[in-house]
């Protein structure tokens, strides 16, 4: 069982031993095993929450609560790469 993240912006770095073409963004592809939350997603790819500016979960813009399943597309976004979205949508979470 997997998972798509896709890793964009200055995040990319973070992510050791995974070439990298400088094409965005970075895909990797996870096992779902001990993966139930977003946070969980970056803790693995030792990514600390402030660091994010944005996140989706299939396209709709989620929250570090937000579950995640098998074939799920998750898309991380850094923090230069901020949009207006905290302003004018809702994030979708599910705790």
């Amino acid at each position: 069982m997997t998972i798509l993240v896709k890793i964009f912006g200055d995040l990319r770095k973070k992510i050791k031993d995974v070439e990298s073409d400088g094409a965005l963004p970075l895909n990797l592809h996870m096992n779902t095993e001990n993966i139930e939350y977003i946070k969980d997603i970056l803790q693995k790819l030792s990514i600390e929450e402030n660091e994010t500016s944005h996140i989706f979960v299939n396209g709709v813009y989620a929250g570090f609560n937000k579950k995640v399943k098998d074939g799920d597309r998750v898309g991380f976004f850094s923090k230069n790469q901020a949009l207006l979205y905290k302003w004018y949508f809702k994030r979708e979470e599910d705790d």
